[in-house]
């Protein structure tokens, strides 16, 4: 994503909202390009333009009973880039109940396709607006079993920190919390400045499972359903051999037509998508995992060692070693 100006991140406030939450989620949006600059004495530049929106614009009571001023009224934000919805602190079916006429107002931003990003119980937020029909998703480890039983029709990932389907993004609550925010900040400003959010905030993230979220940076939001299929297709079966002739058949397009399509939505042509997720894939593997290059290159669906050696340096400038060595968790 281009930035010509700071993007809009919308925190959903309520009465009952776990307060360090909603507050650590301002503070990392609202410092991302202005703590590391005032550290090396560079020009800020606020990355983020973050406001807390509540049900009329009244003031919040958090369950720590901090109340908490609100920027302005959710009924009035017509589009956001990025929607937080922060942790319930309060007994769940309570804060559920007492601001249903929220939901409608989810809906709403959701249908505009702007980022939502939900943390720990924030999730039945999500899932009460019907927002999570159908897609993964996680929360608390603690709240799996009721989340389970109220919202059958969500695939609920208990075991993930974070979670992305399409646009929707979830985080299982605690230290996740982090991962997701400097997950976010990554897709909206790339690796570098989210890795500086890191540095000054002095966040250590230990991320859990990549798969699940592997194309961050690539699955920005667009209108078109059926190329919207086919990423998830080629997301969910990046490591098996992938034709663009057979992605088309599987939503009756020619070719042709695929091709055009993805370069109008997402300016990437279908087999550039599929190379990229590859990468990206593999990039995460090396960041995390003790794994051989040849092994890795197979992982992400790559049979010629150095066709993917090739690919890989195309995109990082880097080798698979050269990456593995600067960047690896492992090491540090």
């Amino acid at each position: 994503m281009l930035q010509t100006k700071p993007y809009e991140v919308i925190i959903l406030g309520f009465d009952g909202v776990l307060g360090s939450v909603l507050s650590g989620a301002l503070d990392l949006f609202s410092f991302t390009g202005v703590s590391w600059q005032r550290f090396l004495d560079l020009e800020v530049k606020p990355k983020f333009k973050v406001q807390i929106a509540s049900l009329g614009g009244v003031d919040i009571t958090a369950s720590n009973r901090l109340v908490i001023q609100a920027h302005c009224d959710i009924t009035t934000v017509s589009k956001c880039d990025l929607l937080l919805i922060p942790t319930i602190g309060d007994s769940i079916d309570k804060v559920l109940k007492q601001n249903a006429k929220l939901l409608p107002h989810l809906q709403r931003l959701a249908a505009t396709e702007a980022d939502i990003a939900s943390n720990c119980s924030g999730a039945f937020l999500l899932a009460e607006a019907g927002l999570l029909d159908g897609k993964t998703a996680t929360t608390h480890w603690g709240y799996a079993d009721k989340f389970k039983s109220d919202y059958p029709l969500v695939d609920l990932q208990d075991n993930q920190f974070v979670t992305q389907s399409g646009n929707i993004f979830c985080a299982a609550g605690g230290s996740a919390f982090y991962d997701l925010a400097l997950l976010l900040i990554e897709r909206y400003c790339g690796r570098e400045v989210s890795t500086q959010v890191a540095k000054t905030q002095i966040i250590d993230s230990k991320r859990g499972s990549q798969n699940s979220y592997t194309n961050v940076t690539l699955h920005k939001p667009h209108g078109d359903t059926l190329v919207k299929q086919v990423q998830e297709y080629i997301e969910n079966n990046f490591a098996q051999p992938l034709q663009v002739s057979d992605l088309a058949t599987i939503v009756n397009v020619t070719p042709r037509t695929l091709n055009r399509r993805f370069q109008t939505s997402i300016d990437m042509r279908p087999i550039e998508y599929i190379q990229a997720v590859r990468i990206e894939q593999a990039k995460r593997l090396l960041e995390s995992q003790a794994v051989t290059i040849k092994s890795l290159a197979y992982q992400v669906g790559y049979s010629d060692l150095s066709s993917f050696t090739r690919l890989f340096k195309r995109a990082t400038e880097l080798t698979p070693k050269e990456y593995r060595d600067k960047f690896s968790r492992l090491a540090i």
